[in-house]
């Protein structure tokens, strides 16, 4: 596995993470504040999660005045979708090598 990929997957390992991800990508640009009106946590926890998330390449950040406005990027999950896609692959060819054994002692 990639350091890139390593990033993505303990960034979403955590569930405050993954909420704060989760919301950005349903309503968009959002503040710190905003954030932390509804992630359960202090402002300062939201801050060090965000970091995690713009470290692993799921978020930006736009400073605008004194607020600083952060949005999802999606694009950032592609090694997340490579990474089931091939955990797919590869189980569905041993439930097929399964299938055929079974079929194979039942005769």
């Amino acid at each position: 596995m990639s350091e890139a990929q390593d990033l993505l997957f303990t960034a979403l390992a955590d569930p405050t993470r993954r909420a704060i991800f989760e919301r950005l990508c349903r309503r968009s640009e959002q503040t710190v504040g905003a954030l932390t009106a509804e992630a359960g946590v202090s402002q300062p926890a939201v801050s060090k999660h965000l970091g995690v998330l713009k470290r692993a390449g799921l978020v930006s950040d736009r400073p605008q005045g004194r607020q600083t406005h952060y949005s999802a990027r999606l694009e950032a999950l592609s090694p997340l979708v490579d990474w089931t896609q091939q955990m797919s692959g590869f189980w569905e060819s041993r439930f097929d090598d399964l299938e055929d054994l079974l079929k194979r002692m039942d005769q």
